[in-house]
């Protein structure tokens, strides 16, 4: 997969991933049959990794990625043509927050995350005024969001109240959360959240999910989706 050089943009990591196959339903070993969208969105696609994940795992028939750096967006459409999806792919380059109202079924977003004590850092600063700030992924995701589509994110654990407060604000009821940890017995590392327009109420805590044996050996659910 075609990323930016290092310290020149957000690389790939294992949370997009594992974002697709939470939103597809095929996290768990053995894999269950994956929910397929017909139109799903992806917010601050980066290069792709989320929309191509999902497209792989059979979590959507066509993707389209939302990406306001023109490198990323260039290279995410590079992905898109290597991995020959190019006709269920559409990449848009522009800001979240220019977002019109849509119809789609699913919206993955794995948004940008200022570390707390870091925020008056000069370039976090310009990194959120620039691709926007966690409530603004929300609130994007709620405009895509068709009458019975599902909006999933992850988000850093130790900040997992402030994304279901922003879902809440902005009409999202989260139904679905899941903790993902590097090894047994390890706080939670990330969350992943699915929430849907809705009355409050009906959120299911699933169970925890483990990367790693705690020897450094990749659990078989990760090997499973590495190998995609």
């Amino acid at each position: 997969m075609a990323q930016p050089a290092k310290n020149r943009g957000y690389r790939v990591n294992v949370d997009a991933i594992l974002l697709a196959a939470f939103a597809a339903g095929v996290l768990d070993e053995p894999p269950a049959r994956a929910r397929k969208a017909k139109a799903a969105f992806d917010l601050g696609s980066g290069v792709g990794a989320v929309g191509l994940s999902l497209l792989h795992l059979g979590g959507a028939s066509h993707v389209t990625m939302i990406e306001v750096d023109p490198i990323l967006a260039g290279l995410a459409e590079e992905n898109a043509v290597a991995n020959r999806w190019q006709d269920r792919i559409e990449v848009r380059l522009g800001s979240v927050a220019a977002i019109t109202k849509s119809d789609a079924d699913l919206v993955v977003c794995n948004p940008p995350y200022v570390p707390p004590g870091r925020g008056r850092a000069p370039l976090a600063v310009r990194a959120t005024a620039k691709m926007g700030s966690l409530d603004d992924f929300v609130y994007a995701a709620r405009k895509l969001a068709g009458r019975r589509a599902r909006v999933c994110f992850v988000y850093p654990a130790i900040e997992a109240t402030t994304l279901l407060g922003s879902l809440r604000s902005a009409g999202l009821e989260p139904k679905r959360l899941r903790t993902v940890h590097s090894k047994p017995n390890e706080k939670a590392r990330v969350v992943l959240v699915e929430a849907v327009a809705g009355k409050p109420g009906g959120l299911v805590i699933e169970p925890g999910f483990v990367e790693t044996d705690g020897k450094g050996r990749r659990s078989s659910p990760i090997e499973r989706l590495l190998a995609k």
